[in-house]
């Protein structure tokens, strides 16, 4: 009995969702969002790359900042941050590519480099790269490093897939996609879970990316012509319904415990 206290003391401290399906449909759903919302912002509601990236990183820093105060996983905070991390990390990765005319190689490299050394300080000091875990405020500052690194990274990996490399959208998104299969496979098969969460973690990013451009692009560049409007807003539509009912399912052991 103290045992399972104990366990439930330490879910209540986690700041991080359970890994579930619906965690993996609200987070390739939020990374297709970034990538289409950072379009649609910056060209279809006319307020450019720089006004974008400017108002984007001011709610994120916001979002993170109160994403920290919180003492438990709220929902609706979270998937806010991650989407608008989504956003900030299309906008930093367009930015070097287009603004500064970085490429795409050197960009993904330096990100990739970027990320192994968030993750070689994060284990180095806590002994743990677990997502279930996240029970300090360093760690979960590491956790954010992390996630931020992670959009900016598959941003730079999808692009250089499917522009630099040649895939197209379509064949970027099944070839991201079939790597996802690939890593659940070896999750399944016994390869360590935390190694196994955060390369699918990565690979959401490009995939994402890939769907998002195959979705709103025209067809005469390859894509389905939907728009950046229309599927921004429907994927966030889903979004919203997904993190309105985690958040319901968050409150109701709440009042249990009250009852109690």
């Amino acid at each position: 009995m103290d045992a399972l206290k104990t366990s439930r003391s330490q879910q209540g401290l986690s700041k991080v969702p359970e890994i579930t399906l619906a965690f993996w449909v609200i987070k390739v759903l939020s990374t297709t969002v970034g990538e289409t919302a950072a379009d649609f912002l910056a060209v279809n509601a006319g307020w450019g790359q720089g006004v974008t990236r400017l108002v984007m990183g001011a709610l994120l820093a916001v979002a993170l900042a109160a994403q920290l105060r919180t003492r438990r996983y709220t929902p609706w905070l979270y998937w806010l941050s991650v989407v608008l991390v989504s956003i900030v990390g299309t906008q930093i990765t367009d930015w070097l590519t287009d603004g500064l005319g970085v490429s795409l190689y050197l960009s993904t490299a330096v990100f990739a480099i970027a990320l192994a050394a968030i993750f070689g300080a994060w284990y180095r000091l806590e002994r743990t790269l677990s997502i279930q875990d996240i029970v300090t405020r360093r760690r979960e500052r590491f956790y954010w490093g992390v996630i931020l690194c992670t959009f900016a990274l598959g941003t730079a990996a999808g692009d250089l897939a499917t522009e630099a490399l040649g895939l197209g959208f379509t064949w970027g998104a099944i070839s991201f996609g079939a790597m996802l299969a690939i890593v659940y496979l070896a999750w399944r098969s016994g390869c360590n879970a935390v190694l196994t969460f955060w390369t699918a973690y990565i690979l959401t990013r490009p995939f994402g990316a890939a769907l998002g451009d195959l979705l709103t692009q025209a067809k005469t560049y390859g894509g389905l012509g939907l728009g950046a409007p229309l599927t921004s807003a429907v994927f966030l539509a889903v979004i919203v319904m997904l993190v309105a009912a985690a958040q319901f399912s968050a409150s109701r052991p709440q009042h249990a415990h009250a009852a109690d």
